[in-house]
């Protein structure tokens, strides 16, 4: 399908068909927009990585009751400091 860039501001635009955006299943979500191989790709986002992380550690801080014992890295130095 050929179609044109349209200038939209300060930016150029396209007009992108309907039945590609439902058969790709986006509405007007986000996208991300690489250049892969010289051509413009657009993307359904990938899931945050840092999703669930709040929720995570709440759950975790109220089951904990000193029942994990978090790991110390000790410094080689650490014995010749009074503490």
């Amino acid at each position: 399908m050929k179609t044109t860039l349209r200038k939209m501001g300060n930016s150029i635009g396209v007009i992108i068909p309907k039945p590609f955006l439902t058969e790709l299943g986006l509405g007007f979500d986000e996208v991300e927009m690489t250049v892969e191989d010289h051509a413009i790709v657009i993307r359904k986002p990938t899931k945050d990585a840092r999703v669930g992380w709040a929720q995570a550690s709440i759950e975790l801080a109220a089951n904990d009751h000193d029942q994990q014992q978090w790991p110390s890295f000790a410094n080689h130095a650490s014995e010749d400091i009074t503490w």
